[in-house]
């Protein structure tokens, strides 16, 4: 087992080639692909109902679990959404897909079910890759310029890349107020094409996340696409270098409580929470077994999100989750009496998440 699991593993995991498309597809987006990964992880441990004990802090009967959350922001319950069929997407939307990638050259496919793919030429390796692809099976669309300029030239500042990528979402007929815009990233290049070196930001992007009732879809950073929303990264003279559109058809199937503080710290007793990695500590099970000497564990913050998935299951094929569920991001700090650690753990948020996770380790 690789003791060093860090955030980047996480975001390359995210992806996954696909043998009959060479290419980098999104498979699993979101917190459905972080369990993949930490499963992966831990394979020799992992399993239906004990793999989630490798990423909880073993907390002694003499730590003391103290919440002091505030919670009057949260709802009394959250829907729980299913995906529907996938279905072609509108002529429209299409349309202006092609226009923005600037591929009017190679023809407006159809509204179909099919997936479609306007491949490159190939590259010094001798492969070829998609440069753009609608894909209803995922509910997606992407594109990707071969021809980068990787100058410093007129790169948008902060404020253009958002408002454009405010302009880009309404082509695709996605409501500002289903949105939420990121931090703006920038991306700094190493070497040139031409073998040079460069200096300064060449890009900058942002990902405007899907909201659901108010509540976002989980990322594990500014500049992944792996989870629903829109996202854009313009380059030199405000070139579009990327954008990618995943936007499921969801349809509300029920509402559930949310859990009670007891009941998310009876959780964090019984290892049915994760802690995520950092960036600046990447060991991340070295942190995980310190955390279990705390003398206190205080709970400071909670948040609500969505992702695809039902927190704690596994997936167990390539297709893509059938449901959405919301869970929750703590804020913690943990104490050691001469020394203090911050904490940012994932955990069910749903009384009935609560419930099925209990029983199943007690099973």
């Amino acid at each position: 087992m690789n003791a060093e699991l860090t955030l980047p593993d996480f975001r390359r995991t995210f992806r996954q080639r696909s043998q009959s498309e060479d290419k980098t597809v999104l498979t699993m987006k979101a917190f459905v692909s972080f369990l993949a990964v930490l499963a992966a992880a831990c394979s020799a441990f992992a399993g239906p109902t004990n793999y989630l004990e490798r990423f909880s802090p073993d907390f002694s009967a003499n730590t003391a679990i103290i919440w002091q959350a505030q919670t009057n922001q949260l709802p009394k319950s959250l829907w729980i959404y299913k995906r529907l069929p996938p279905q072609p997407f509108l002529a429209s939307v299409i349309s202006n897909a092609v226009v923005l990638a600037g591929v009017q050259d190679r023809g407006f496919p159809i509204p179909s079910t099919n997936a479609f793919f306007i491949w490159s030429a190939f590259d010094p390796c001798g492969i070829a890759f998609s440069i753009f692809s609608i894909q209803p099976a995922s509910t997606a669309i992407s594109f990707t310029s071969t021809n980068q300029d990787s100058s410093a030239e007129n790169v948008p500042d902060d404020e253009t890349i958002k408002q454009r990528a405010y302009e880009c979402a309404a082509r695709f007929g996605l409501d500002a107020a289903h949105l939420v815009a990121n931090d703006v990233y920038t991306r700094s290049p190493a070497v040139g094409c031409n073998g040079t070196q460069t200096n300064g930001i060449c890009a900058r992007g942002i990902h405007l996340t899907r909201k659901l009732d108010g509540v976002s879809f989980f990322t594990l950073g500014k500049d992944t696409d792996d989870r629903e929303g829109f996202s854009l990264e313009l380059g030199s003279r405000g070139q579009i270098r990327s954008f990618s559109l995943v936007w499921p058809n969801l349809q509300r199937d029920r509402a559930d409580s949310i859990a009670s503080p007891l009941e998310i710290v009876r959780c964090i007793r019984g290892h049915r929470v994760l802690v995520l990695p950092d960036e600046d500590k990447p060991d991340l099970f070295g942190r995980i077994k310190t955390l279990a000497g705390a003398k206190t564990f205080t709970v400071t913050k909670i948040t609500p999100f969505y992702s695809e998935g039902v927190f704690g299951d596994l997936p167990t094929n390539e297709e893509p989750p059938k449901t959405i569920a919301p869970f929750a991001e703590l804020e913690a700090v943990a104490d050691f009496g001469n020394s203090n650690m911050p904490v940012r753990l994932l955990s069910p948020i749903l009384a009935s998440d609560v419930v099925r996770l209990t029983m199943a380790k007690n099973k």
